[in-house]
């Protein structure tokens, strides 16, 4: 937080851990949102629809850390689950925005980006950079980025509509390239027969439909 005070028009959004102060500073929030709760399960009870799994509602508060050279904007995240109050907190310097805009849409997409991060990192091992040349580390990092821009490409493009929008790589590569085949080689072709009880059968044949439907590749002569 330091860092981006002492830098001229930079801007700050962090999350705070909770503690006892803040908890107090949140209470009456989370009190009303647990009321909202209980009263929004009583409807749900008397029309006969499933009861809300959560209630959540955005708020704002004055907080300084003892760390802090002064009092800063906390935005209070108060959601009450069936497991319990779930009070979440982040601090920034932005004045504007409202509370649930601060969380929702500017925290929350930061989460999102770090979610991206642990795909290419997790999923498609862009951290296998053990090798101690830098050219072979750099083409390690250069495939999985490729795999990386082929798997959205794949999501968006073929995927789209499916159970797999929204998938992770892992779970793209376990359900759709993992899988047990019967490959019968002939004199000009190679063919992979499914077997017939493949739950993922219509995606692959959807896949294929859109790839036999693509232009060739333009190759350059020259």
């Amino acid at each position: 937080m330091q860092l981006a005070l002492d830098t001229p028009h930079c801007d700050f959004l962090f999350g705070v851990a909770g503690n006892a102060r803040l908890n107090r500073l949140a209470a009456p929030a989370v009190a009303a949102t647990r009321a909202a709760h209980h009263q929004r399960m009583r409807l749900a009870q008397a029309s006969g629809r499933p009861a809300p799994s959560s209630t959540r509602t955005y708020h704002e508060l004055t907080y300084a850390a003892q760390c802090w050279s002064q009092d800063f904007r906390v935005i209070l995240k108060a959601e009450i689950m069936a497991l319990g109050d779930n009070p979440r907190y982040v601090v920034t310097s932005l004045t504007e925005a409202t509370p649930e805009c601060v969380y929702r849409d500017l925290y929350c997409a930061r989460g999102q980006d770090e979610n991206y991060i642990k795909m290419i990192k997790n999923d498609l091992a862009a951290d296998r950079t053990s090798d101690h040349r830098f050219l072979a580390n750099h083409l390690r990092l250069f495939f999985a980025c490729g795999a990386y821009v082929l798997h959205h490409s794949l999501r968006d493009e073929i995927l789209i509509h499916t159970e797999l929008a929204k998938a992770q790589p892992s779970t793209v590569i376990v359900k759709l390239f993992k899988l047990a085949v019967k490959v019968v080689q002939y004199k000009d072709r190679i063919k992979l027969h499914l077997p017939g009880a493949c739950p993922v059968k219509h995606l692959l044949h959807r896949i294929t439909e859109i790839l036999y439907r693509l232009p060739p590749p333009a190759f350059n002569s020259a």
